[in-house]
């Protein structure tokens, strides 16, 4: 006993704690899910490390003699599901080395947690506001109940974030009309409670239900009416949030944002005064949430007006930002034409008001896109961070701009992980965290997100992208051109996805397609935009590489989004100790 006391109760490596008392992983104070045998492997290597632990002396801790399982493939599944919890690989291993027909060491860095051991966050309750249903009988009213979900959400977001965890608006917005019971909502997203409403809008005034529900016993915690004059919406909107956090024992945070004291600049404002003015600014959130060009124009009409009515209105500037990040990432606009123009919205809205996490977090992208400005990235990033730790946009911007670009695929996919907590139905985010896998190497982690993402639209041919990517990858070409087809037809024969086709094809052999393919993208681009990258990549998969430099260098000066994860794309090995290449790298300031 002696000695059992004197054993350290946690040990450290890197950003990871081993609580050994309790049988916890943690990752930054973060509970990391972890399977008993696969906690006792990390116990028993990180207990000795950089030495040998035998597959005998493991066996001996995990399975007693007079247990008799299948001690090999047990013993390789719990390593597997270890490597995975630490984000580790066999092939390049930062933790867990293996030797063949011996056992593992441990080849990281160990030390004893100085006094307590760092404990997971007392858990927080989880709630999901399921789209408000509108009530009025006017289908052109439907932007209006949209809206108030939307506002109800982020009013409880902001309430207490370090009790409350709101699902976020992209996932509650896959239940519309979908007509799931409470408990099977519940069982889907892993929330506590559930939040149902409806709203009535008449020429000047609102009607408001709402109820709580709590999802283990599907009780009605508390229901309540709001009538009030149009005038009072926002008014409203801060007293069924409060109502909500009440009755599940939360109690809110003053209503200052993190930075807002030390920074001077008070509590957080009213969006606007002028009820017009909000009217419009709802409506073009409305279409832009389609990501289509027609809706992006009826969007950019809606906000243009709220401004024409509100010139200090922060939001809509912060909208019409997020149209022309949009447009140009798509490629419905030139790229730098329409980063220019977004970034003048997003800069203007930081100046009425600099507490918009989300709208930093933005301007960080345009700095990257436009400047390759990757000081200027951090500095914005950091300020969101600091604005808003668990926004899941603050997040996926944060992986997508200031991670991935410079290879850190780790930390991106782990932010990407954080982000789908609190909005697990996110098709973006999932596609992201698809791709991020296909730069990591981790191609059969790539094509489970992608099939993660079919389920929930089959039409995304993101998806399909990802999957023929990933069967390239392994050579699996027949495969690989097969996904690409489907990803051409879905998505109407856009001129990127034609690219990702044509270097497929030319990697596998199919060359006179992939030459055939490379007329249409040439005559496609004397008619519109098409991305430098469609015509690089079919190049290089014809292996003409002084045209392949040619098209990357222009792709470079367009802004194309694509070349951004230019140090982790695998099919540049082959042209990576080119003089041409290093030019790219320091072109984008990425050397």
């Amino acid at each position: 006993m002696a000695e059992e006391s004197k054993a350290p109760k946690a040990l450290r490596f890197e950003d990871y704690e081993v609580d050994l008392r309790a049988g916890q992983l943690l990752k930054r104070g973060l509970r990391i899910s972890l399977r008993e045998k696969s906690f006792q492997v990390l116990a028993s290597l990180i207990e000795h490390p950089g030495q040998v632990v035998t597959r005998e002396e493991l066996r001996q801790r995990l399975w007693p003699d007079d247990v008799f399982v299948d001690f090999d493939n047990n013993l390789n599944a719990a390593i597997t599901r270890l490597r995975e919890a630490l984000c580790d690989s066999a092939d390049h291993p930062r933790f867990i080395e293996t030797l063949p027909k011996r056992g593992y060491r441990f080849i990281a860095e160990v030390s004893e947690a100085a006094g307590t051991p760092q404990t997971a966050r007392g858990p927080r309750v989880k709630l999901v506001v399921l789209p408000f249903v509108n009530l009025s009988g006017d289908p052109a009213q439907e932007y209006f109940s949209d809206a108030m979900t939307d506002e109800t959400i982020t009013a409880l977001a902001s309430l207490a974030p370090e009790q409350l965890a709101v699902i976020a608006r992209t996932t509650a917005m896959h239940y519309k009309g979908s007509h799931k019971d409470v408990s099977q909502v519940g069982r889907e997203l892993g929330v506590d409670y559930v939040v149902e409403g409806g709203v009535r809008r008449t020429a000047d005034r609102i009607a408001i239900n709402a109820q709580l529900i709590r999802v283990k016993d599907q009780a009605h915690v508390w229901a309540q009416r709001y009538d009030a004059e149009l005038t009072d919406i926002l008014r409203l909107q801060a007293c069924v949030a409060q109502a909500i956090a009440a009755h599940i024992g939360i109690t809110p945070i003053a209503a200052k944002l993190r930075l807002g004291e030390a920074a001077g600049e008070g509590v957080a404002r009213k969006p606007t005064e002028d009820l017009a003015a909000y009217n419009e600014y709802i409506q073009g959130r409305f279409y832009l949430a389609k990501l289509s060009p027609a809706a992006f124009a009826k969007a950019r009409q809606h906000l243009e007006e709220a401004i024409a009515r509100d010139p200090n209105f922060a939001l809509a500037y912060d909208s019409l930002a997020e149209i022309y990040w949009w447009q140009g990432y798509f490629g419905f606009t030139r790229p730098v034409d329409a980063f220019s123009t977004g970034a003048l919205y997003a800069l203007r809205a930081l100046e009425i008001d600099n507490t918009l996490a989300e709208t930093h977090a933005l301007l960080a992208q345009y700095h990257k896109q436009l400047d390759y400005n990757w000081p200027e990235v951090e500095r914005e990033m950091a300020r969101a961070r600091a604005l808003n730790p668990t926004s899941p946009v603050v997040r996926l911007r944060y992986a997508l701009n200031a991670l991935m670009p410079h290879g850190r695929l780790e930390e991106a996919a782990a932010e990407l992980h954080a982000a789908l907590e609190f909005d697990p139905l996110s098709t973006y985010t999932r596609t992201i965290l698809a791709v991020i896998f296909i730069l990591w190497h981790r191609y059969v982690q790539a094509i489970a997100e992608a099939q993660r993402l079919l389920e929930l639209d089959p039409s995304a041919y993101w998806g399909y992208l990802v999957i023929g990517s990933s069967h390239r990858e392994l050579r699996m070409f027949d495969e690989a051109i097969a996904a690409h087809r489907r990803a051409v037809e879905l998505s109407g024969g856009t001129a990127a996805m034609l690219g990702w086709l044509g270097l497929s094809l030319g990697l596998g052999g199919k060359k006179a397609e992939a030459r055939a393919l490379l007329e249409r993208l040439q005559e496609m681009s004397a008619q519109a935009y098409v991305p430098p990258t469609s015509l690089a990549w079919t190049y290089l998969g014809l292996g003409e590489i002084d045209s392949t430099f040619e098209w990357l260098d222009r792709a470079v000066d367009a802004r194309d989004q694509l070349m951004m994860p230019i140090k982790s794309y695998a099919f540049f090995d082959p042209i990576r100790n080119d003089p041409r290449f290093l030019s790219l790298l320091r072109k984008m300031k990425l050397e």
